[in-house]
């Protein structure tokens, strides 16, 4: 089973359901402002991903918290990720033991094979 992260009023997660959708593929939903995502969580996908990837740097809460003038390394992204999973790049998905993150309309096409 797929499982998408994010919330749902995000762009990338509105253009990602709709690809499911269209493509008639199921998923399921993970609101991150309902289901906190623990470290444990954030550890697993750093396994495969690199924190600039997960870590958005370009959202408003990343700009509401002033953390650009911090100039974080990535074990001080990784505690501020922990702590506010508003900051995790979306939508987050895992499938088959994958990590895909962000919407990329051809990568999803050549992943689940449509």
């Amino acid at each position: 089973m797929i499982k998408m992260y994010g919330i749902p009023t995000c762009g990338s997660i509105k253009k990602a359901k709709k690809f499911f959708n269209d493509n008639n593929i199921e998923f399921e939903f993970i609101d991150f402002k309902k289901t906190s995502m623990e470290c444990d969580k954030i550890d697993e996908w750093l396994k495969q991903i690199e924190m600039k990837t997960l870590f958005n740097s370009r959202g408003t809460k990343y700009r509401t918290l002033k953390l650009k003038e911090l100039n974080l390394d990535d074990e001080a992204k990784r505690e501020w990720l922990c702590k506010e999973n508003m900051l995790i790049k979306r939508p987050v998905i895992e499938y088959d033991g994958k990590i895909i993150v962000a919407f990329d309309e051809e990568k999803y096409k050549e992943i689940f094979d449509v």
